[in-house]
């Protein structure tokens, strides 16, 4: 069974590192570009051997340093790979913020979602993807529990999304916004695991068009499409009066 857990944290964690918890402010531009430099080689020590292969001392050997310079920015490999993880969920809250179509109609933001959504964790983060699946699938793994804060940011496009959908109408208002989240979460998170942890090839657009298919009808209320009409209605009717006030 799919636990969604690892893409739709719900429970309130105990204290755990965020973002902005982990980074520290560098001395100077040569310890900012050291940061970066560390984050980028973690990025793919860690995409390519998952948490508990990857070791600091490859990172360090990876960069021509020691392993204390590591540490002297880093706390150790936990904290290293919080960081890469909140970095690259900012990536993808950047992308679905920067591209939403919010003007759009809701299904239509719906499937920039989807479809945004898919590509982001196959085309440019397969080795990323594949280790918070396994990491947050359960509390008990070292990473587990210090996802929930970095995931509540990254669903966040989904939760405006949804709440703007029921307040227009388009959405659902009969269940929270708590039930909607897993329920379009999950099954992204049962794809995605087939296609990284199984090796299983994924047309991403093809797969797209039919999430959304799908999970359309269940976000949205059995009279949609009448309501749709009625809005319609109102909108072209709001227009004549205009016209015919002038």
């Amino acid at each position: 069974m799919s636990n969604s857990a690892a893409l739709d944290p719900v429970a309130a964690p105990a204290p755990a590192p965020t973002a902005a918890r982990i980074r520290r402010a560098p001395a100077s531009a040569k310890s900012e570009q050291r940061i970066r430099d560390i984050l980028r080689v973690g990025r793919e020590v860690f995409a390519a051997k998952g948490f508990e292969r990857a070791t600091t001392t490859e990172i360090a050997q990876r960069l021509g340093i020691s392993e204390a310079t590591v540490f002297t920015y880093f706390h150790g490999k936990r904290e290293l790979c919080l960081r890469v993880i909140a970095d690259w969920y900012d990536e993808i809250v950047q992308a679905m913020e920067s591209g939403m179509p919010v003007d759009a109609p809701v299904r239509r933001q719906f499937e920039y979602f989807v479809r945004t959504h898919l590509s982001l964790f196959l085309i440019q983060g397969t080795g990323l993807c594949a280790l918070v699946l396994s990491e947050g699938r359960s509390r008990g793994q070292e990473l587990g529990e210090s996802f929930l804060p970095l995931q509540r940011r990254y669903t966040a496009p989904l939760m405006e999304l949804l709440a703007r959908g029921q307040a227009s109408g388009e959405v659902r208002a009969d269940l929270p916004l708590r039930l909607l989240r897993p329920l379009v979460l999950g099954p992204m998170e049962h794809l995605l695991w087939e296609a990284v942890a199984q090796e299983r090839p994924m047309d991403i657009d093809a797969t797209a068009d039919a999430l959304v298919e799908l999970l359309w009808r269940a976000i949205s209320p059995p009279d949609a499409e009448l309501a749709a009409l009625r809005r319609l209605r109102d909108r072209v009717g709001q227009a004549l009066s205009e016209t015919q006030g002038h």
